[in-house]
C-alpha cells in the first residue's frame, strides 16, 4: 500500500478522535471557537520542535524560504480558518443541513483548484472515484427539512465553506512543494509548523477582539484541551505528509474515509442506530476508497 494512502487514513482516523475530544470540550465550557484554537494553541509548539528535531537530527538545510511558500501557507491556514467558522455558522440557521451538504462539494471543487493552481490533473478514473465517494457523503448527510430551499445563505455558506476547504488543501500541498527537494515528510513538519503557528497568532487575535477572556479559559483547562491539540497536530502531520506525497485532490477524495470512521463511532461510542440510507452511503465512500486505493496499486 502507497505511503499515502497511509498517512492519509490514519490522518482521517486521528481526524475522527480530534471531533470527539473537541464535542467534549464544548461541556467544559469554552466556546465554539475557544474548543477550535485549543487544536493550534498547543500544536503549533509541538509541531515546531519536532519539525527543528527533525532538520537538526538529519542534517538537512532548509531551501531558502521564498515569498511562494509563505503565500501557499497563508493561504491553506487563513482558508481552513474562515471555512470552520463558515461551517459553524452554517448550524444557527434554519434549513442548516442543506448547506453542510454542500461543503461537500469540497473534493469536486479540489480537483479543480488542484488543476488550475498547481497544473496537477485528475484522470478519468480518479473523477469516477470522487463522483461515487461525492453521492455517498450526500447519503450520510441528513435530510433536508420541511420547507428547505436549494438558495439562500445555507447554500451560499456551504459552497464558500467547501471551495474554502479545497483553497485549504491546495495551498499545503503547495507549501510542502516549495519545500523540494527535502525528504518528503520533513517538508510536512516544517510546513505544519509553520501553518500552525500562523493560525495561533491570528486565532488569538480572533479571539482577544471578539471573546475577552477565552484565551484564559483554554489555558486554564489545559489538561482537557492539551489532548485535543496533540491528536489534532498528529492528524495534521497525516494531511500534511500525504499532500506532500499524492495530488491533493486524491488526498481529500480518500480521506472521505473519515465520514465512515465518524459513523463507526457513532453507533460503538454513542450508541446510535444506522439508517438504511446511511449505510448505502457508507457502501459507496467505501467503494470509492477502494477504487482510489487500487487505482494505485
Amino acid at each position: 500500500m502507497s505511503l499515502w494512502v497511509i498517512f492519509t487514513l490514519a490522518a482521517a482516523a486521528m481526524q475522527t478522535v480530534r471531533f470527539m475530544l473537541q464535542k467534549q470540550l464544548k461541556g467544559a465550557g469554552l466556546s465554539t471557537g475557544g474548543a477550535t484554537f485549543s487544536r493550534f494553541l498547543f500544536a503549533a509548539p509541538i509541531a515546531l520542535t519536532l519539525a527543528v528535531l527533525v532538520l537538526l537530527g538529519t542534517g538537512d538545510q532548509l531551501p531558502a524560504i521564498g515569498s511562494r511558500f509563505l503565500a501557499f501557507v497563508a493561504l491553506g491556514g487563513i482558508a481552513q480558518i474562515v471555512a470552520t467558522f463558515l461551517t459553524v455558522a452554517l448550524f444557527s440557521l434554519r434549513n442548516f443541513a442543506v448547506g453542510v451538504a454542500f461543503t461537500k462539494t469540497e473534493t469536486v471543487q479540489v480537483a479543480l483548484f488542484s488543476a488550475v493552481i498547481l497544473g496537477e490533473a485528475v484522470s478519468p478514473a480518479g473523477w469516477l472515484a470522487i463522483g461515487i465517494g461525492f453521492a455517498g457523503v450526500i447519503l450520510l448527510s441528513r435530510g433536508l427539512e420541511p420547507g428547505a430551499k436549494l438558495v439562500g445563505r445555507p447554500v451560499l455558506y456551504g459552497l464558500l465553506a467547501g471551495g474554502l476547504f479545497s483553497l485549504s488543501a491546495i495551498g499545503y500541498r503547495g507549501a510542502t512543494l516549495e519545500l523540494m527537494p527535502l525528504p518528503f515528510f520533513t517538508r510536512a513538519l516544517v510546513a505544519l509548523a509553520a501553518a500552525t503557528f500562523l493560525q495561533t497568532i491570528l486565532m488569538s487575535a480572533w479571539l482577544t477582539w471578539r471573546e475577552p477572556g477565552e484565551l484564559a479559559r483554554v489555558l486554564t483547562r489545559w489538561r482537557r484541551t492539551v489532548l485535543v491539540g496533540i491528536t489534532g497536530m498528529l492528524g495534521s502531520l497525516g494531511w500534511f505528509a500525504a499532500f506532500a506525497l499524492q495530488n491533493a485532490a486524491y488526498v481529500r477524495a480518500l480521506g472521505q474515509a473519515e465520514i465512515v470512521f465518524t459513523m463507526i463511532a457513532s453507533v460503538l461510542v454513542f450508541r446510535e442506530r444506522l439508517l438504511t440510507r446511511e449505510m448505502a452511503g457508507i457502501a459507496l465512500v467505501v467503494l470509492s476508497v477502494l477504487m482510489i486505493v487500487l487505482s494505485f496499486a
